[in-house]
Formats: C-alpha cells, sequence, structure tokens
C-alpha cells in the first residue's frame, strides 16, 4: 500500500505508547540498577580471574599473592564503583535506558559497545592522572570486552522476551483510529506491520464512511464501537475539525480511554518529528541536531586535564624559549592579541612572540603580498618575523601559551583555528559558520592540509569538523597532530 510508508519506527505516534508504557522512570531506574549490577559482577569475576587463579599450587607463591590481595584489593573497590558511575552516564547519553522497540537489536548492541568503550576509556584516564600503579590495565581491559557482552546480552534477552509476547497476542494495545483519511490508512497500514511494538489495530471510525470495510461506524457510534471492540486507546487523525476532536475528546473522557492526536504531516515534512511542549505549547520539531551534551562535558574534561599536563610538562621549554626570544630580539616574550571564538566572541590569545615587536602595525601594507587565497593571511618568508621566530614556527613551539586559553575555556585542544579580528572583518555569511564552536589549537585542517593556500579547503575542512563532531574524532586528530609537528613544516 503506499501510504504504509508514511509512519516509520520514531514516529510520534510510536513513541507516545512505547515511550508512555516502558520508559518511566521506575523502568529506566531498574535498568540502571541491572547495568550497575552486572558491571560489578563482570569486575569481581575478571579480578578473581586475574589474581585468583595464579600459581594456585606453590604454598609460598599463594602467600605472596594473598599479600598482592590485600595491596590490590585497596585502590578496586573504588575504581569498581567510578566505573559504574561512568557505565551508567554514557548509557544516559546513548538513550539506552528508553530505547524504543522499534531499532533492531544490532543497532541497541553498536550503542552498548559505544557506551561501554567511551566509559573504560575515561576511567583508563582516571587511572593515569592519579597516578595508581597497582590497577592492572589489563583486568580493566577484560572487563570492558565482558561489559559489551553482558549489558548487550540482557538487553536482547528481554528485547526477545517483549517481541515473543507480542507476537503470541500478549500485552497488545487494541486502537481505534477516529478519521479514514490519507494519515489513518497510513497509520492504520504500519500499525498492522509492525505488531511486536504493541499494538494491534481494531479498525476505523470515520464522521463520513467511504465504503472501507475497516470502517466500522460514523462518530455518533463511537462508544458502541469502542465497547464492542474493548479498544484500549484512541487515535485522532487529521483532517479533524474542532468540534469533532472536542466530541471525541468528551467520549474518551467518558469511557476512560487515552486518547492521542496524530498531528499533521504537512506533506511528510513531521513524518519523523518528535512532539515537544514548549510553556505549555505543543511544538513539532520539524529539523534538529541535538547537541551531545555529554559528549561536550568529556570533550571540556579533556581539556582542562591534558592542558594542565601540558602546562606543567611544558614548562621548561617554555622557559628556555623565552629566555631565546629575550636574547633574539627585542619586545615581550608573549604575544597576545583579540581573536574571534564562538559565537563571533572576542578574547585575548597568547602565543610566544616570533615577530618583530611592530609587526601589527606593518601587516596591511604587507597583505598585498598575502599568499593565502581568502580573507586570513599568511607568507612563506614573512619579514617580520624574527630568527628565533623561525624555529619557534617551525615546531608550533609558539602556540604552546594557548593551553592558557584552553584552560580559561576560551578555546578547545580540537577546533577551528581562531582568526585575528581584522580578517574576521573579510568573512562572507558562510564563513561565519566556523564560529558555531570553540576555537581550537589544532583541527583538520592543521593534520591534512596544514599548507594549503585556499580559505576555503580551510572552511570545508572546519565544517566537516562541526557537522560530524564525534569525541572520538577529537582524539584522532590530537593523534595525528604529534607527527605533523615533528615534520617541522609550521610555518
Amino acid at each position: 500500500m503506499a501510504g504504509a510508508g508514511l509512519l516509520e519506527p520514531g514516529s510520534y505516534a510510536t513513541r507516545a505508547g512505547s515511550h508512555r508504557k516502558w520508559g518511566g522512570p521506575a523502568v529506566q531506574t531498574m535498568y540502571a540498577a541491572i547495568d550497575i549490577l552486572l558491571v560489578c559482577v563482570g569486575g569481581i569475576f575478571i579480578y578473581w580471574l586475574r589474581f585468583g587463579l595464579e600459581n594456585p599450587l606453590a604454598a609460598a607463591t599463594i602467600s605472596r599473592e594473598s599479600q598482592l590481595h590485600r595491596i590490590y584489593l585497596h585502590g578496586y573497590p573504588g575504581f569498581l564503583l567510578l566505573y559504574c558511575g561512568l557505565i551508567v552516564l554514557a548509557c544516559i547519553s546513548e538513550n539506552l535506558y528508553r530505547t524504543p522497540r522499534e531499532i533492531t537489536s544490532f543497532v541497541e548492541s553498536m550503542h552498548v559497545a559505544k557506551a561501554v568503550v567511551l566509559a573504560t576509556t575515561l576511567l583508563v584516564l582516571f587511572i593515569f592522572t592519579s597516578g595508581n600503579k597497582e590497577i592492572s590495565r589489563g583486568v580493566v581491559a577484560f572487563a570492558g570486552v565482558l561489559n559489551v557482552l553482558f549489558l548487550a546480552g540482557w538487553r536482547y534477552a528481554k528485547r526477545q522476551y517483549v517481541l515473543h509476547r507480542a507476537a503470541h497476542g500478549k500485552g497488545l494495545s487494541r486502537i481505534l483510529i477516529i478519521g479514514a483519511g490519507q494519515l489513518g490508512q497510513a497509520f492504520a497500514s504500519w500499525i498492522e506491520s509492525n505488531r511486536h511494538l504493541g499494538y494491534t489495530f481494531c479498525g476505523f471510525v470515520d464522521p463520513h464512511p467511504n465504503g472501507d470495510k475497516r470502517v466500522l461506524g460514523s462518530l455518533c457510534d463511537l462508544r458502541a464501537i469502542a465497547l464492542a471492540q474493548f479498544a484500549d486507546e484512541l487515535f485522532i487523525a487529521p483532517p479533524a475539525d474542532a468540534p469533532v476532536v472536542k466530541e471525541v475528546f468528551l467520549e474518551a473522557r467518558r469511557l476512560r480511554l487515552p486518547l492521542h492526536v496524530l498531528p499533521d504531516l504537512y506533506d511528510g515534512l513531521a513524518w519523523r518529528a518528535p512532539l515537544h511542549y514548549i510553556g505549555g505549547f505543543p511544538a513539532l520539531n520539524l529539523h534538529g541536531e541535538p547537541i551531545p551534551a555529554f559528549g561536550l562535558a568529556v570533550k571540556r574534561a579533556m581539556d582542562i586535564l591534558v592542558s594542565s599536563l601540558g602546562l606543567a610538562l611544558c614548562s621548561p621549554l617554555l622557559a628556555l624559549a623565552a629566555l631565546w626570544i629575550r636574547m633574539d630580539s627585542p619586545g615581550p616574550v608573549i604575544y597576545s592579541a583579540l581573536r574571534v571564538g564562538k559565537k563571533g566572541m572576542k578574547f585575548r590569545c597568547y602565543k610566544l612572540r616570533t615577530m618583530v615587536a611592530s609587526a601589527d602595525a606593518q601587516k596591511e601594507s604587507l597583505r598585498a603580498s598575502n599568499e593565502r587565497c581568502g580573507p586570513f593571511f599568511k607568507m612563506e618568508d614573512d619579514p617580520r618575523v624574527t630568527g628565533c621566530g623561525k624555529w619557534l614556527r617551525r615546531f608550533s613551539l609558539d602556540e604552546l601559551p594557548q593551553l592558557v586559553n584552553v584552560l580559561l575555556g576560551d578555546m578547545s585542544l580540537v577546533g577551528p583555528r581562531p582568526h585575528p579580528l581584522d580578517d574576521y572583518e573579510r568573512y562572507t555569511i558562510e564563513h561565519l559558520r566556523r564560529l558555531d564552536v570553540k576555537p581550537g589549537i589544532t583541527g583538520l585542517w592543521q593534520v591534512q592540509a596544514r599548507r594549503d593556500p585556499s580559505f576555503e579547503t580551510n572552511i570545508a575542512l572546519d565544517l566537516e569538523y562541526i557537522e560530524n563532531w564525534q569525541l572520538w574524532m577529537d582524539i584522532r586528530i590530537l593523534l595525528q597532530t604529534l607527527p605533523a609537528v615533528m615534520k617541522g613544516r609550521g610555518q
């Protein structure tokens, strides 16, 4: 049937029922509790395999192992509790505590794997930064693998049980659809094709019967039809005028039946749109690109952690560079200037000075020699660059003070490079899209097209990063930055 594809898994009508029945706070809490229990069981099991079975025959070895157990056991419970918390937070970020029935087991298992890998990676980072030498990295790695199997396994078993009940007609909600128009027909066809989601279609009630055998009567027969069909829920499909909706509402209240109104789909634009409320007003979300709040929080935590460690480890190098700059040319060691950051916010960006003190005043006179295509300025042999500045730029050492900007929250480790105000003033409207995120010390452009003169290439890579951002992308770019810097091709 042509209309059968109009409503697909993920539509409002699907969520209206399945979320109400299966996604309540009590059920979500129970799911989280099961995850925590399985993570604890898996952690204890892996620990027992690693330490409890090692050299079980030798008495001296057993005694020595007992001492090791007392040392190891002192640190493991705290990290296990931390791991449980990270697992739950990662599962929340993957929406695993309100998973709709219509997604496949494979997709759900992939979400579980992503959540466990993220939580395990964060745990390893915490162990590393804490300086703990007693926690076995092998135990953590094997616990992660086991948790993927455990958490995906119990969800698969639960899903099969629910689907088995639905296939045998158990736990199904019997629905009547008021309105046998195009949307009502499409919704009924989709319900009949997806009985595993917990619904069974009883028939139509239509103010204007059209000869369809599934139309059981007109609106005045609603009460009798609902009782005869043992209806559990009512759905109104547009087009339906206000008097019809009011009449059905009053009858549903008398029958004590849930009533849902399918929103107008506007020729298909809202087929998969979720319904939410703004100040009590229902609104269809026709388009949206949700910000991964948990991922951004982890990104910020990683920024703080890495920038703090970087400043501490690089402080001797910064001191030597400062001494060299002082000896090489007059002027301050640190160069600070306004840059344009996220959403056009201006901030003061810090670098080691690699040019003469009057470099900014000379920039406009040199702009005719710009070797870049577009609004940003760069020259291969810039006469303003000092002797030591060439070496600092070659290996990007001049950008180390920007770790302070990262720590302050003006920048991130990874993101589009911040441009000076005079370059920003030459942006077109489309160029402004690169300011949707925080600027970064490194980014796709630095690792893929560092010497490409085209500003449009720069913009394309920035937008690719913004539109496809994931936490793993930041980690990959950071890992690629080190060998790119070591090649000494900076300008």
